[in-house]
């Protein structure tokens, strides 16, 4: 059996011997919090993807974090696999690792049992019979001054279900236990000054019962087929990936989902590099209500739960939709164990509408050749909300990050008539649901051409700057692209204008594309950028600091992929963890040089009815464009559907290309009956138009 690639995640086994090698050295009693694989060290990986042949292959190394039982007491470690030795162990002081599906599963055992809990639950109007209707949404505590960071903290979000099938957000309890993971006890109940009963309201469900109750579903939804005959035109070899000219390798890991590494292209039969690592390294959470304890709630569903520890097994049909390829993950449970979540990744291909078209309206002359994509997609569930992250790759060398948000509203139970003060909405009687944002990190590490020595500029869309009537702007038309190299992670830290519609270039200042005289490049286009609107100085503003500005650019270092840190439950801010530690004084050069691009976006979600009780999926999406790469359109050489030159229209069409989809058909009334009709691409229907939509008449 050949060994694995380095990228590639632990394997069960591997997982297996870093536990049974940790135990060995220091004893049961064990909680595993973290058993993942510690990626090469980039030195030695890149001598190794130049030459896997030769070159020494990386270790195999798995990091490691614990809690020891019962005194709390966390530990970092290092396992190298392939010597079977453990080569670092150190205790971590004030710091809380992540918190596991095993650990909030549990929670809600606990609060269904403790008498203060119960008192709290009788008081808003549920009957002591009715215990077992009671459900929790635990969540890291965030930080509460109260209790610090040496113990281990969740604050239990209440809520009611009068039956198993409703939905428990339209049912929220005013009262927050809070639970002490060292004690298995609750320890505190944080209660509000305006005590607000529990709803009568009738529930309001999406599931298909209720749905049924309602009146049933809409009946003209016919089905859509996606068919590929002849198979998929995408490759998998274990974790590498190849379609089309694209070459890259998917990892994963419990905190990041999907990773991709040695992202390349094929041009013209020379694979070029693009990206070394790209993936989602974290987001938070804010909600907006300053009501105690709600300024608690600001969610880091990467750093503090973990993409991939929540990732949902994809089914096939409902989640994606095709020919699909899925990829597994094997993550550690809390004894030691192995879990795998089947299916977490899926591979498809989508048809992506016009590629690139043109007629010359001289004489119909025409080609048309239609897009395809292949994503690669993993969804993952943090309590009420679904995340499903896309990762779309186009033909055409384009990379499309493209976050699909739905799921539940957050919610939280009203007084009748009660004011919101702007800082929620209610989406139902009785239910309020908080003003919040979505705020997601994205980190790129660029490798462009090969180059490891890269810039990041700013690019901003201006007027000219001489004034009508000048030489150079006589009609005062002229404008431009101003570009600025971004020479420190001080100087670096950017935000998105709107007045100059503001996009980020990576570039490798060393490769000048011979026509337009500018360096090879990536430009990073992102809209939907909102800011972080807790004020400076704020917990959340304190404890997220990716989120202060749009983009930042550090220098590489191994390890530096969590920008609001390594451990991040319970981090009071103080200092900021993560990107802050690594910037320093920011007087670094970051010019031609190894460096990462730190992205936030996303989105800010003022809720309404039309998002309850569950939410339609909003997309968020940003775009990774070749600029000044290729040495034209790298797209020319994909089929088209249909294509004619002007001298075959003078020889009455003879040497048409013509790979027009036979499957598409015209859909024409029939007015004998009132009904729809088909009729097969090519063919005449009834109304006398031509069922081709690439063919001049």
């Amino acid at each position: 059996m050949s060994p694995p690639h380095p990228f590639d995640p632990l394997s069960p086994a591997e997982i297996e011997t870093a536990v049974n090698l940790v135990k060995k050295a220091h004893g049961d009693g064990l909680l595993f919090h973290v058993v993942t694989l510690q990626e090469p060290r980039k030195a030695a990986m890149t001598e190794w993807l130049a030459a896997p042949e030769t070159a020494a292959r990386p270790s195999r190394v798995a990091e490691v974090v614990v809690i020891q039982n019962p005194a709390g007491t966390v530990y970092d470690g290092l396992v190298d696999i392939t010597t079977g030795t453990i080569t670092a162990w150190e205790t971590v002081s004030g710091m809380q690792p992540i918190i596991l599906m095993e650990e909030l599963q549990h929670v809600e055992n606990v609060v269904r049992n403790d008498p203060q809990v119960i008192e709290q639950c009788v008081l808003s109007g549920v009957a002591r019979e009715d215990m077992h209707k009671v459900y929790c949404d635990p969540w890291t505590i965030g930080y509460d001054e109260r209790f610090g960071s040496n113990v281990r903290l969740q604050q239990a979000l209440m809520y009611y279900r009068p039956d198993i099938d409703n939905t428990q957000y339209q049912y929220p309890l005013d009262f927050c236990p809070i639970y002490d993971g060292n004690k298995d006890a609750i320890v505190a109940i944080d209660i509000p000054k305006v005590r607000r009963p529990l709803s009568k309201v009738a529930p309001l469900d999406y599931h298909h019962l209720a749905q049924e109750k309602r009146g049933g579903y809409r009946e003209d939804v016919k089905p859509i087929t996606i068919s590929q005959p002849e198979g998929v035109s995408f490759a998998v070899d274990g974790n590498e990936i190849s379609w089309q000219n694209w070459r890259f390798h998917v990892g994963f890991n419990y905190r990041e989902g999907p990773i991709f590494n040695n992202v390349r292209f094929v041009d013209n039969g020379v694979e070029r590099p693009i990206f070394y690592r790209m993936s989602l390294v974290e987001m938070v959470v804010p909600y907006g209500n300053p009501e105690h304890p709600h300024q608690r709630k600001h969610a880091f569903d990467l750093g503090e739960y973990g993409a991939g520890y929540m990732s949902n097994s994809l089914s096939l049909g409902c989640d994606c939709k095709g020919s699909i390829s899925y990829l597994d993950a094997a993550m550690p449970t809390r004894a030691g164990g192995v879990r795998t979540i089947k299916n977490a990744v899926c591979i498809h291909e989508e048809d992506d509408g016009i590629l690139f078209k043109h007629t010359d309206f001289r004489d119909d002359s025409t080609i048309v050749t239609r897009a395809r994509k292949l994503i690669v997609q993993n969804i993952f569930t943090a309590a009420n909300y679904e995340y499903a992250v896309q990762w779309i790759f186009h033909q055409d060398g384009t990379i499309e990050p493209n976050v699909r948000l739905t799921g539940i509203l957050n919610t939280y139970v009203m007084n009748p008539g009660e004011d919101t003060h702007g800082w929620g909405t209610q989406v139902y009687p009785g239910v309020n649901a908080h003003n919040h944002q979505h705020l997601f990190c994205l980190r790129i590490n660029p490798n462009l051409d090969g180059g490891h020595k890269n810039s990041v500029f700013t690019s901003d869309a201006v007027p000219s700057e001489a004034p009508v009537g000048s030489p150079e702007n006589f009609y005062g038309n002229a404008f431009y692209a101003k570009r600025t190299r971004l020479e420190t992670p001080e100087q670096a830290k950017t935000n998105f204008d709107w007045s100059t519609m503001r996009t980020w270039d990576m570039v490798n200042e060393s490769k000048i594309h011979p026509y337009s005289g500018k360096p090879a490049s990536y430009k990073l286009v992102s809209r939907e950028v909102p800011m972080l609107l807790p004020k400076p100085q704020s917990l959340v503003w304190k404890r997220a600091a990716f989120a202060r500005h749009t983009v930042h650019v550090t220098k590489y270092a191994d390890d530096q992929l969590y920008p609001a840190g390594r451990h991040v439950p319970q981090t009071s801010g103080e200092p900021s963890l993560g990107l802050p530690e690594w910037i320093g004084d920011g007087k670094e050069s970051i010019v031609d040089t190894d460096v990462v691009l730190w992205h936030t976006f996303g989105l800010t979600h003022f809720p309404a009815p039309e998002d309850y009780p569950i939410m339609p999926a909003e997309p968020i999406v940003l775009l990774l464009r070749p600029r000044h790469f290729f040495a034209n359109n790298p797209v020319m050489d994909v089929p088209p559907s249909y294509s004619v030159t002007p001298s075959q229209i003078l020889a009455q069409k003879k040497g048409v290309y013509d790979a027009t989809d036979k499957m598409s058909t015209l859909v024409v009334s029939d007015k004998t009956n009132g009904t729809n009709g088909t009729h097969t691409n090519g063919t005449n229907g009834t109304n006398g138009t031509n069922g081709s939509c690439c063919k001049s008449s």
